[in-house]
């Protein structure tokens, strides 16, 4: 006995409820696929897109050049970005170039990284874009006015990296040492990314019908993933280390006092490194035309005097063609408060800011009182005066006069850094701390009587740093004002650092990203093992996903001999049941739904059949 009409119309009912559900998830999932066409193609209606079927690439060969050089864009930006972002340590040199060589103060390195983010920041967007829209089976077609934009920024990051790297190309080395405490970070990172891709990777692979194309995405793509999960194998970073092994925090030297705070090579400036609890003084020193040491760092006065103001003829003259007298005319603080060089200056208080407005030159005698006073240790860079001036060659003796004779700060207290007539400033005063600006054997340095290195920090190596300091020769790093520079340096063992940012960096209890080797092992193994499973499940799913349709495709053949897709016979089923009533019996014309509108629905056969 066969089944009732009841029974029948039942199951087709079901057959209908579970085609319905089918066809409501894909209008559903519409406005979704809608708005990435339209951010990424201004293809808002449906009839402007197409979806990729199985076999067929996932673009035409100029979207394909377009996806190509969104992911070029992407990657020279994200690496200007991150240079130029891990570059800040070095912004207030930068600003202080530019004022040099165009006349007036701007913050042009701030400018240049919001500039460089918002670049990357579109790029990034688009490539959010392109990369959902391949993972829903969509055919990239990218606006013209996007690859305009993506053109834009691609020359602007080509030219912007290639002028610092001209002008500015210690940097780089400061890019290569922030990777020694951000590896385990970025390594993450793209473990994460790469899982990520894997979603559209593996629905594009599974399409493919090149086994050659098939082979080129797969080895790509394991090639990179590899190789991210076996970076941290070859990682190195002093701030991975054994417990108990971590030096004392090296000790901070105020870089021409806290310019942060107050004007450089000011009174204020000192006096706020010795409040802030700072061990030593570094400053840069002039002799007048008529003899007095003075604290200046430029080789005019333009930059941190008013002499524009009190000498208009003399703006670019050398410093040291002025007298004391003239000298002590000038203003050497307003300009702080004016030109705000570290965004800073709003946050004084009040009687802060009346202070240094009305800063003068500071001697060298009165510097090294200061430090006397407070026990601080001092640096300095000593300029010899240009040619013609009084004290061309007896600038040496001129300063020790200053320090034996007119101060009364001890000999110990002070690191002698200039390397001329060294062997005469040894003879007349052998208590000075002799210190060298650049690296040298062991034993040339215990020739010289040298016992402190005084760096750049680009030239931080946590193995010269010890070897050094095994024959008691210490390391001084300058000019560090960034907290992860800082904690390099302290992981890598640096006694002291000369820094801007005296008042931050002194509340660091410990360093930035220590860990131990244990804890690191436990962060990047779980993450190489939940990436790789993640990865073959997707691998797998889409696998399945892929041979369910070839079955059905062939299936369809077979059994209806061509003449209707399987997609085309759900919508018939619907249609016939749509004149059925639960009892078998035939709706009437107003109940029956109206399904005129159902072609709109038909995608490509490949992709529109759900198994």
């Amino acid at each position: 006995m066969g089944p009732s009409p009841t029974t029948l119309s039942k199951l087709k009912l079901g057959k209908l409820k579970v085609v319905r559900r089918q066809l409501l998830q894909r209008y559903e999932h519409q406005p979704f696929v809608s708005c990435l066409a339209g951010l990424y193609g201004c293809q808002w209606r449906r009839y402007q897109r197409a979806r990729t079927l199985p076999g067929e690439c996932c673009c035409s060969k100029m979207e394909c050049g377009s996806f190509g050089l969104l992911i070029a864009t992407f990657c020279l930006s994200l690496v200007f970005l991150y240079f130029w972002s891990e570059a800040q340590n070095d912004y207030n040199d930068f600003d202080w170039f530019n004022f040099g060589n165009l006349g007036f103060w701007f913050p042009w390195s701030v400018v240049l990284l919001v500039v460089a983010a918002a670049f990357f920041s579109y790029v990034t967007l688009l490539l959010v874009l392109a990369v959902c829209l391949l993972s829903e089976g969509q055919q990239l077609y990218l606006h013209w006015g996007h690859k305009i934009g993506i053109l834009v920024t691609l020359t602007f990051s080509i030219v912007a990296t290639a002028v610092l790297s001209d002008l500015w190309s210690k940097e780089w080395s400061t890019l290569l040492l922030s990777f020694q405490v951000t590896a385990p970070y970025l390594h993450v990172g793209g473990v994460l990314m790469m899982t990520i891709l894997s979603w559209p990777i593996a629905l594009h692979y599974f399409r493919m019908n090149k086994k050659v194309r098939q082979a080129v995405t797969m080895g790509l793509y394991v090639a990179v993933l590899f190789s991210l999960y076996l970076v941290p194998l070859g990682l190195y970073s002093p701030c991975i280390k054994q417990e108990g092994t971590l030096g004392p925090a090296p000790i901070l030297i105020g870089h021409r006092g806290a310019p942060m705070l107050a004007p450089e090579n000011t009174q204020m400036s000192f006096e706020k490194v010795v409040e802030a609890g700072g061990e030593g003084l570094e400053t840069d020193v002039t002799i007048s035309y008529d003899g007095v040491p003075f604290l200046m760092h430029d080789r005019t006065l333009r930059r941190t005097t008013n002499v524009q103001e009190v000498f208009p003829d003399r703006t670019d003259a050398l410093a040291a063609m002025f007298n004391w007298t003239e000298l002590e005319r000038l203003n050497a603080g307003a300009w702080f408060l004016s030109r705000d060089p570290f965004g800073t200056a709003s946050s004084l208080a009040p009687a802060d800011r009346a202070r240094a407005q009305n800063q003068s030159v500071f001697t060298l005698r009165d510097f090294l009182d200061l430090a006397a006073l407070h026990g601080k240790m001092v640096i300095f860079d000593l300029y010899r005066p240009p040619r013609g001036h009084p004290y061309r060659d007896t600038w040496i003796t001129r300063t020790l006069e200053v320090i034996h004779n007119e101060s009364s700060i001890r000999s110990n207290q002070v690191l002698w850094l200039p390397w001329e007539l060294r062997d005469l400033v040894q003879e007349l005063d052998p208590a000075l701390q002799q210190t060298s600006g650049k690296r040298a054997s062991i034993e040339e340095l215990q020739e010289g009587n040298i016992v402190k290195l005084n760096l750049h920090y680009s030239s931080m190596s946590e193995e010269q740093i010890s070897k050094y300091a095994s024959v008691n020769i210490s390391t001084n790093l300058y000019v560090i004002s960034q907290p992860w520079l800082y904690s390099l340096a302290w992981c890598a063992g640096a006694q002291s650092v000369t820094t801007n940012a005296l008042h931050v960096l002194k509340n660091l209890r410990r360093p930035l990203f220590l860990m131990t080797p244990e804890n690191y092992k436990r962060m990047w193994v779980p993450t190489d093992v939940v990436s790789a499973a993640l990865i073959l499940i997707v691998f797998i799913f889409h696998w399945w996903r892929e041979r369910g349709l070839a079955f059905y495709s062939s299936s369809r053949e077979a059994n209806d001999n061509g003449s209707y897709s399987k997609f085309r016979t759900e919508l018939s089923d619907i249609w016939s049941i749509s004149g059925v009533s639960a009892l078998g019996q035939p709706l009437n014309a107003t109940i029956a739904p109206k399904l005129s509108s159902i072609s709109e629905l038909q995608e490509a056969s490949g992709t529109a059949h759900l198994p």
